[in-house]
This record gives C-alpha cells, sequence and structure tokens, in this order.
C-alpha cells in the first residue's frame, strides 16, 4: 500500500512574500551593495513604464505619502514631468519632513508640489498615481488620506497603485478603514498574499510585478512558505502513463455515495476518471441507489457491499467521502472506517459536516494522507474556535495544523495548506464555478490525482487550477459537467 508520494516543488518564480520578508528582501539587496536608492528609483521607473504602456498622456495628479511608497511616488512623478505629462504631485506631509531614501526622492522632483489638503485636490484630473502607503500599513486610513481615497472612487478616476491600493493589507488583502479601486497595481520582486486575497485582489486590478534588482538568490534565505498557484508548483508530480501501466498502477479509487444526491458521487467519479483514474468504484448504500448509479457511466463500478470489505482491498489508492452523502449517522461511521485504514482519503461536504458536534474526533481519527476541501461553511463548523481570524492564508495554515491534515478552503481566492506551514493560494476560479456540484468535481479530481501518488498539498493544488482553467475556457453559463469535459483540454 504505502508508496512515495510526489509533492508541490517550491518554484521561487511563484513564492508569494509577507510584508516583513518582502522588508528582509530589501534589507538584504542593500546589505548586498545595492543602494536603497537605487531600488527606489528601479520602483518608480517600473510604475512609470507600466502606466505609460497603458495610458496616454492626460491630467495626472501623483499622490504621495511619508514614508517609501511616496519615496517611489516622488520618482513616478519626476519621470511623468519629464515625459511632458500633465503632472501634479501632492503630499501628505512637505517634502523637508521625509527621511531617508523618501527624502532622496523627494529632492529629485523638479516640479512643485502641493501639501493635500483632502479637499478638492483631484479636481481636474483624470488618473491617479497612488503612493500614500504601501503594504506594510498597520492601521485604517483616516483624515486627509481617507478624505483622498473616499474622493478617488466616488469620482470613479482610473487610479494606479504602488505596490498595493493605499488602505489593502499586503499580508490578508482585507481592507483597513477604505482603499482605492485600482486599475492597475506594480508591485516588486514578488507579490504578497494581499494581492492575490479578497477584498484586496478585487481592488488591485490588473497586477504587475516588476523586478527592480534585488537578486534572485535572496529567496534563499527566506525560503517563502507561500506560493501562488501554476504547474510551476506541481509539474514534476503531475501523473505521467508508463508502458506498462494498468488501471491499478494508474490508482484505484473509491466514491462512497449517499442515499439521495447521487449525482454528486457520478460527478465526483467522473472527474476523478477523467484526471487519470485507472479504477472507479462507487459504494451505493443499498440497492435503489446502485440501480440509479449503475443506470449512468458504464465504466464505473458500483458496489453494494460492506464499506469495510471494500475498503480492505489493498489495491486501493484513494477514498472519497461527502458529495451527496447526507449527514447520517451512518456516514460519520464510513468517515471513521475508510481514515482508520490509512488509505488516502478526501474529505468533502457531507463528511465533514457530520463532526461540528465534535471536530476533534475527527482529527484524532487521521492517520493517512488526508485532505479536507471546505467551503466557508463547513469550515466555520468544524473550525469553530479559529474562525474568527481574519487573514484567510493564517486561518488555514492554523486549521491545517490543528486537523493533521491538508486543508483546502474553497472560494475565489482558494487558499490550500498542509500541517508543515506550506500554503497555495490559487487565483484562477472566475465566477462562472458558482454553479452545483462544481466542488463535487473539484474533490473528483483532488481523490483522482491523489490515488496516483501527488500528496494531498500537491493534489490539491493541481485540481484547483484545472478546475479554474477548466471553468475559464467553458461556456458562459457553466455546469459542472462541463469542468470534467473541459478537464481533459487542459494545457500545462
Amino acid at each position: 500500500m504505502a508508496r512515495e508520494l510526489r509533492d508541490i516543488t517550491a518554484d521561487p518564480a511563484l513564492a508569494l512574500l509577507s510584508v516583513s520578508q518582502m522588508a528582509a528582501a530589501d534589507a538584504a539587496a542593500m546589505a548586498g551593495g545595492i543602494a536603497g536608492t537605487r531600488l527606489m528609483a528601479a520602483a518608480g521607473n517600473a510604475v512609470f513604464e507600466a502606466m505609460v504602456n497603458r495610458f496616454p498622456p492626460q491630467p495626472t495628479i501623483v499622490l504621495a505619502g511619508p514614508g517609501n511608497n511616496g519615496g517611489d511616488a516622488y520618482v513616478v512623478a519626476e519621470k511623468l514631468r519629464r515625459a511632458d505629462w500633465p503632472v501634479t504631485l501632492a503630499a501628505l506631509t512637505p517634502p523637508a519632513t521625509l527621511k531617508g531614501d523618501a527624502a532622496w526622492a523627494a529632492a529629485q522632483f523638479k516640479g512643485p508640489v502641493t501639501v493635500a489638503t483632502g479637499q478638492g485636490d483631484l479636481a481636474g484630473h483624470t488618473l491617479v498615481v497612488d503612493g500614500l502607503f504601501g503594504a506594510g500599513l498597520a492601521r485604517p486610513l483616516d483624515g486627509v488620506a481617507r478624505a483622498l481615497v473616499e474622493a478617488i472612487n466616488r469620482s470613479n478616476l482610473d487610479c494606479i497603485g504602488i505596490d498595493v491600493p493605499s488602505g489593502v493589507d499586503g499580508d490578508s488583502g482585507q481592507v483597513l478603514g477604505a482603499a482605492p479601486a485600482c486599475r492597475l497595481s506594480v508591485t516588486f520582486f514578488r507579490p504578497k498574499p494581499g494581492h492575490l486575497l479578497l477584498p484586496g485582489r478585487a481592488l488591485c486590478g490588473e497586477l504587475v510585478v516588476a523586478d527592480i534588482g534585488i537578486p534572485a538568490p535572496t529567496l534563499d534565505a527566506i525560503r517563502p512558505m507561500a506560493f501562488r498557484n501554476g504547474p510551476g508548483l506541481w509539474r514534476r508530480a503531475w501523473p505521467t502513463a508508463g508502458v506498462s501501466d494498468h488501471k491499478y498502477t494508474r490508482g484505484a479509487v473509491l466514491v462512497v455515495a449517499g442515499a439521495g444526491m447521487t449525482g454528486a458521487a457520478r460527478l465526483a467519479a467522473a472527474a476523478a476518471r477523467r484526471i487519470g483514474a485507472g479504477l472507479l468504484s462507487i459504494a451505493a448504500p443499498d440497492a435503489t441507489t446502485a440501480a440509479v448509479l449503475r443506470a449512468a457511466e458504464p465504466g464505473v463500478i458500483v458496489r453494494e457491499t460492506k464499506l469495510g470489505d471494500q475498503l480492505g482491498d489493498g489495491r486501493l489508492r484513494g477514498v472519497l467521502l461527502g458529495p451527496g452523502g447526507g449527514a447520517t449517522h451512518s456516514l460519520r461511521e464510513n468517515v471513521l472506517a475508510a481514515l482508520s485504514t490509512g488509505v488516502p482519503t478526501v474529505l468533502d461536504a457531507d463528511a465533514l459536516t457530520v463532526f461540528a458536534d465534535e471536530p476533534q474526533a475527527l482529527f484524532n481519527a487521521i492517520s493517512g494522507p488526508c485532505l479536507l476541501t471546505p467551503h466557508e461553511g463547513e469550515f466555520e463548523r468544524i473550525f469553530k474556535e479559529i474562525n474568527n481570524i481574519r487573514n484567510k492564508l493564517d486561518k488555514v495554515r492554523k486549521a491545517a495544523e490543528k486537523a493533521r491534515a491538508t486543508v483546502l478552503l474553497k472560494g475565489a481566492d482558494t487558499v490550500i495548506a498542509d500541517p508543515s506551514g506550506m500554503a497555495v493560494i490559487n487565483d484562477n476560479a472566475p465566477p462562472s464555478l458558482a454553479t452545483a456540484g462544481s466542488g463535487d468535481v473539484l474533490a473528483g479530481f483532488a481523490i483522482g490525482l491523489i490515488a496516483q501518488g501527488l500528496t494531498p498539498l500537491a493534489a490539491a493544488s493541481a485540481a484547483a487550477w484545472v478546475h479554474g482553467v477548466s471553468a475559464r475556457s467553458g461556456p458562459q453559463w457553466l455546469i459542472a459537467e462541463d469542468l470534467v469535459t473541459g478537464s481533459a483540454h487542459t494545457p500545462l
């Protein structure tokens, strides 16, 4: 039964850095001999290049804050002035109050500086460069800064965010008081979790990640533990067919069906088969349910025997419980039986809900590779004591540690984490996935990949990405069946 599982690869190109890790990267670059002023000049130039490639010259106001984000803004303003753009610079504080690299940047700007009041500063301008505060803001926007942000949104002005839209927490994506809705955000070296997590992601607009000269090996010392999802993370783990493969080497999967919503088990089974599982069986709770299931896909084996008998098959490589299972005592017992075998298991939907009154019983029973795939409501039921954590990344990491399992918290900003703290944020899910059965397909993809030798983290990451790509290539009014069909044509 035991075999080596293939995990994700920590792809540096997909690394996400927390605010403190990005500060460490800046510090390491400067300790290595790269002047802070050089980094600031490169950052400002990157913002300038990104905006002039997307917007024509027009009356532009650059808003500069009191820190390094404001310093970047001064660089942008000077670049615009030299390019003969009609540009105004409005600062939260007089240039003379700035220190360090920001003071240097302010001295390079040769145009007039006005001190913003929050009243009428934006009048006559059609484009805004937001350099008020960066990703490390620790308190809600207030005063003049908040008035400026609210005026940007009220006037629906095109806005360009330096690093992040001011007011967006770089670690969590949460809005601190207020934040502008940007058309474009330009960040540096690597994105931050807040660029991908909602609501921050929705406020960033198009995200550009610019190289400002921080050496790539800087990441080696930082050792990031969060990544943006993409094939670079799990391509090496992706299953490939060998000439000697047969249905069992490709992975035998058991889906446990409920007596009611049989379509959920069918969708999950079809997804597991389409993603490459070699043999798919469905455990039916009774003869009537079995008859319904047998009338469906001919390539699926339907069994009415006791679940324990099927779990004893040493060739079994994965079990999925929950889709359409019904929140019953029987499902609870089936979950505990499956977990006791150590066979890799995915628990979704009702398989989680049945432990709402005693979640620790579920966590104590986990003895092998296991993936939990809750949506927000199911997460709240089994992780009550940590549900008040606002940072979704921190929340899922804590849940994975508590459950001693990999956790995939579904949503437009799906977060996946394993007990080690390694985490992946998936941001390719389109709104069309808001359709019945799409979660069953995701669970099917995941168990199909786990059965082929991927760790739960790698399988969940790959499944979430394929799920999103399949939806993006599908029809406008997507149904869950389209996801199964579309996955067959997903390029890696």
